[in-house]
């Protein structure tokens, strides 16, 4: 973590009075373009944080389309966002910030997912982590927080050229690579499979068949280790599910997805955002069994039928599973009082129109 006045080559945020934000690398002699002119870097290198800058009046004519000039003929706010004198916070980004604001080559995950992921995946100091799917990352920036510069993160990405973003994503945001940070390119099962047995505390999936790669991750991780999934379809997560079930080798999974929504306070005016992040993905978290253990399951009532599709029945079987499934939960003396009930709120009405 950097402190002290700030220096060229690393990243800021700049905060307007509206709460927009741009995060840009700061360069000597550079400028960084916004709404309302120009931020001079020479303006806040040496700076600390906190302070506030106000940006410059920028060449109009860097506003026109310079290829169709007549496009822009008529559209005399295309010259007012070159005028400056509109000031801006200048701050170190959050993680947060740098995450949502940094290059991509493949979709993020959202910072309130990623925090789940490092709270109900107990990463902690000293872990060693395996996570399988860079992306952006993302993922590997909070991870290699969580666990500090005395554990270790070991990723594994399918794809050469989204290792390539990650990494430099991951060397921007430290200054440079991280010594306990290692990214390996290829596919999971025969990278994984290079990898000590029972070596890791803590795995992490974010891929779209996370259910094909239990094997080696049951392999890599020692008893009781966590292992946490990230999918973002409901399909995906029943099949994972199913399939750490059918293993044997890990505990009952649990699954939740995390909804956020932001909100405004203004004097009396206090109300949610009008917009929120909804549904992101889904979390799917289990544990790894001790070798030759097998994971307690939940006992299921012999009539409860929760895997047979009624489609496959005949038509006497789909008409018993019906009536089965639509009584189960309600005995006929429920049944008779809910009737009863009704009856006396229809009467009520009645004596209440004869009046």
């Amino acid at each position: 973590m950097r402190r002290g006045p700030f220096v060229a080559g690393e990243k800021v945020q700049f905060t307007d009075r509206k709460s927009n934000k741009i995060t840009d690398q700061l360069v000597v002699g550079g400028s960084t373009q916004t709404a309302h002119g120009l931020i001079l870097h020479d303006d806040v290198i040496g700076m600390s944080e906190g302070v506030v800058v106000t940006s410059v009046t920028a060449k109009r004519e860097a506003q026109v389309n310079a290829a169709h000039p007549e496009r822009d003929a008529n559209k005399p706010w295309k010259g007012t966002r070159a005028i400056g004198g509109w000031q801006f916070a200048v701050m170190r980004p959050r993680l947060a910030d740098y995450v949502l604001s940094m290059p991509r080559g493949a979709q993020i995950m959202y910072p309130k997912d990623t925090a789940q992921v490092v709270e109900l995946g107990d990463v902690r100091r000293g872990h060693r982590v395996l996570e399988s799917g860079a992306g952006s990352g993302a993922m590997s920036l909070h991870l290699l927080e969580a666990c500090g510069g005395e554990g270790e993160l070991t990723t594994i990405e399918l794809r050469p050229e989204f290792a390539k973003v990650a990494r430099a994503n991951v060397d921007l945001y430290y200054g440079g690579h991280p010594d306990n940070w290692t990214l390996l390119t290829g596919d999971f099962d025969s990278v994984a499979a290079t990898l000590p047995a029972g070596s890791f505390d803590r795995v992490m999936l974010d891929m779209l068949d996370p259910w094909n790669r239990l094997e080696q991750a049951g392999r890599v991780i020692a008893p009781g280790g966590v292992l946490t999934c990230y999918v973002t379809t409901t399909t995906q997560m029943a099949r994972l599910a199913e399939a750490l079930r059918a293993s044997g080798r890990w505990t009952e999974p649990q699954i939740q997805e995390t909804l956020e929504r932001n909100w405004k306070a203004q004097g009396l005016a206090v109300r949610p955002d009008h917009q929120m992040i909804g549904h992101t993905g889904f979390l799917v978290v289990s544990r790894a069994m001790a070798d030759g253990y097998g994971a307690l399951r939940r006992r299921e009532r012999a009539a409860k039928d929760t895997t047979t599709d009624v489609d496959s029945l005949s038509p006497e079987q789909r008409e018993a599973a019906f009536e089965e499934l639509e009584l189960r939960d309600i005995s006929d003396r429920k049944l008779r009082k809910v009737l009863r009930d009704l009856d006396a709120q229809l009467r009520a009405i009645g004596d209440a129109e004869g009046e």
